[in-house]
């Protein structure tokens, strides 16, 4: 996106590398508050609308200390799935734009919080202190959304669940997109516009990274005669390469004839059956990348040299 492109231009210096590994050590800290001093997070850094508005801003900042998980050995688990994943989008993406995505994704879960209170208070009468109960308050939206937008790049990953059964990435996308939808029609229809919306607005709205990211933010065309002519290439590029006896590496002691291979990194199928591969259009000939470089490699050019006859 060009407004995006822009940011970067001026802004780019400025983001925060490796910000999974400062999430993960808040996120740490937040825990060793958990155990050590229980009611500490509830009772003065979460994200209470009431008390900020009576002048506990700091919250606007500490709620971001609250851990996935109260369990121990289920907090780790995920605290370095969401480290993987982080860390995944931030190579994918480059540093700038994983930090536009991720602090969006804050932003737009206090907004949430604020518009749950607000609309709380007018709607219902009353003011809801401890919106943080429900997860509107909590960091739980914050980390779905990124754990959506590593789905929707990957959609072939692999996750295990209960370290056994092997279940595809975009299945696991396709059900928390159900789950969270099963949640807003479930706000709506059993408590009704007027006590359900607050919820369901709010569940929204905390999402709205990742809705503008992928819904937005795409690199739209209009089909010019140029853009047609390009994905033409792009398309003879893809049938060439199918075409392509495709590329020999030893594999187990034996010559092996395997259908995808990096150009940066040289890794195929056969090293991980969760890697994604794709084609630069932009690139002269079929360079084949992993999704890890499909976005950060050079392009290649060929130069064009006249010759005279």
């Amino acid at each position: 996106m060009k407004f995006l492109n822009r940011l970067e231009r001026k802004w780019g210096r400025h983001a925060i590398p490796n910000l999974m590994y400062y999430m993960i050590a808040l996120y740490a800290m937040g825990l060793f508050l958990d155990l050590f001093a229980p009611g500490l997070y509830t009772n003065w850094l979460s994200l209470d609308v009431y008390r900020i508005l009576h002048g506990e801003i700091w919250r606007l900042v500490t709620f971001v200390l609250q851990p996935p998980s109260s369990n121990i050995f289920f907090v780790f688990i995920e605290l370095y799935m969401y480290y993987s994943i982080g860390r995944s989008l931030e190579a994918m993406w480059g540093t700038f734009r994983f930090n536009v995505y991720y602090f969006s994704g804050l932003l737009f879960q206090i907004v949430a919080a604020f518009l749950f209170y607000g609309i709380a208070c007018l709607v219902m009468g009353q003011g809801m202190v401890y919106v943080s109960t429900v997860g509107i308050g909590s960091m739980y939206y914050v980390n779905r959304s990124m754990f959506l937008a590593y789905i929707v790049m990957v959609p072939n990953a692999t996750f295990y669940l209960s370290f056994l059964i092997p279940v595809k990435a975009k299945w696991l996308g396709i059900f928390y997109g159900i789950l969270m939808g099963y949640e807003v029609f479930s706000y709506l229809r059993f408590y009704g516009l007027r006590d359900g919306g607050p919820y369901a607005l709010a569940i929204v709205v905390s999402v709205l990274n990742f809705l503008i990211f992928f819904l937005m933010t795409r690199n739209y065309q209009r089909m010019s005669p140029s853009e047609i002519k390009r994905k033409a290439v792009f398309r003879k590029k893809m049938n060439d390469a199918k075409r392509d006896s495709g590329n020999v590496v030893e594999f187990r002691g034996r010559n092996v004839i395997t259908r995808h291979k990096c150009a940066v990194c040289g890794r195929t199928e056969l090293d991980d059956d969760s890697l994604e591969f794709r084609f630069c259009s932009k690139c002269d000939g079929n360079y084949e990348y992993c999704s890890e470089h499909l976005y950060t490699h050079t392009h290649v050019k060929k130069t064009n040299e006249n010759t005279e006859e």
